[in-house]
C-alpha cells in the first residue's frame, strides 16, 4: 500500500495513502457530516494518520480503501458533534453553576482564582482526570478509556485530588 519511492534529490518520501479522489470524497463525507470548512483539512489529516497508522501496526490494507476512508470520515464527523456537544453541555452547566451562586463579582473572582490556584497545584495526572471529569464531563469509565488506564485508578485519582482541591479552598478560607 504504501511504496517508498525516490524523488529527485529528495531521498526516500512516503507515497500519499489517499489519491486526489479519495481526498475529495473524505472532504465531501465530512462536510456533508456537518464539520465547518475550516476543519475539513484536519479531518482529512486524521483519515490520512489512521490509515498510515494501520500500515505501520502491519494490518492488512483495506479492500476498499476509498469506502474505508469514508467510513472513517463518517466516524470523524460524529466525533466532532459528540465533541461540540460535550463543549456546549459544559458551557451550560459553568452559566446554570453562576446563575444559581448569585453571589457577587468579587466573591465569584475570588473562588475562580483559588480553584484555579488549586488545579496548579495538583500532580498532572490529578489535574488530567480532574478536568476531564467536571469540566469535559466525562463519566469515569471513558477517563479511563482515553487514559488506557483501570476505572479504579480514574477513580483513587479524582478522590485523591478532590480532597486536595477541598483541602486548599478551605486552608485559603475560601469555602
Amino acid at each position: 500500500m504504501l511504496r517508498r519511492k525516490a524523488r529527485r534529490g529528495q531521498g526516500d518520501v512516503l507515497d500519499d495513502p489517499l489519491d486526489a479522489a479519495q481526498e475529495r470524497r473524505v472532504r465531501a463525507v465530512l462536510a456533508l457530516g456537518g464539520v465547518p470548512q475550516a476543519d475539513l483539512p484536519d479531518g482529512v489529516q486524521q483519515v490520512r494518520l489512521r490509515l498510515l497508522e494501520r500500515a505501520a501496526r502491519g494490518d492488512e490494507a483495506p479492500r476498499d480503501v476509498s469506502a474505508w476512508a469514508a467510513v472513517v470520515a463518517s466516524n470523524l464527523a460524529m466525533d466532532w458533534h459528540r465533541a461540540k456537544r460535550r463543549q456546549e453541555r459544559v458551557g451550560e452547566r459553568l452559566a446554570s453553576l453562576r446563575q444559581a451562586d448569585q453571589t457577587s463579582g468579587e466573591d465569584t473572582s475570588l473562588l475562580s482564582l483559588a480553584v484555579a490556584q488549586g488545579l496548579d497545584e495538583l500532580p498532572d495526572a490529578q489535574r488530567q482526570v480532574l478536568v476531564l471529569r467536571f469540566y469535559a464531563d466525562l463519566p469515569v469509565r471513558g477517563i479511563a478509556e482515553e487514559l488506557g488506564i483501570p476505572e479504579g485508578t480514574v477513580k483513587s485519582r479524582l478522590h485523591t485530588a478532590v480532597r486536595a482541591l477541598r483541602a486548599r479552598l478551605h486552608e485559603d478560607e475560601v469555602v
